[in-house]
């Protein structure tokens, strides 16, 4: 009986010395994937910023070119410097933006996470939501 038990005792240690050492392991591994995570979702808030100021200057625009055309009658925009202003504005952010998604696109390639990853990280975020955010906002459109 003795036996049986000390074999049972060897087994029991080989078996916690394993599932410590994958449990270790496994903590690594989701530590990595938290990182990579966080370091996506600080880029994509700065997607977010990037979109709110766009959708502020397209509103500004806006507001430039009627009272351009109300108040002085003019339906021209040659030689005004704040109209040129904000439009190389939204180019800049359109190129921010580009430049932020490469980022991602670098990160879930070095990494290896794909869209499920992140759409499952995230709370709702999805793409539809970052369509919606890639295109000027209908209110300002109208």
């Amino acid at each position: 009986m003795s036996k049986l038990w000390n074999d049972l005792k060897d087994n029991v240690k080989e078996w916690s010395s394993s599932a410590v050492e994958k449990a270790e392991e496994m903590s690594r591994i989701a530590m990595a994937k938290t990182e990579e995570m966080t370091r996506i979702s600080k880029i994509k808030f700065d997607l977010h910023q990037y979109h709110k100021e766009m959708n502020r200057k397209y509103e500004s625009l806006g507001q430039l070119a009627y009272n351009h055309t109300k108040e002085d009658h003019m339906a021209t925009f040659s030689g005004n410097s704040d109209f040129f202003d904000i439009v190389n504005r939204i180019d800049e952010l359109k190129k921010e933006i580009e430049n932020k998604n490469d980022e991602i696109e670098k990160i879930k390639v070095e990494y290896g996470i794909d869209d499920n990853d992140i759409i499952n990280a995230s709370s709702g975020d999805d793409d539809t939501k970052q369509d919606e955010l890639d295109k000027p906002s209908k209110d300002l459109i109208k």
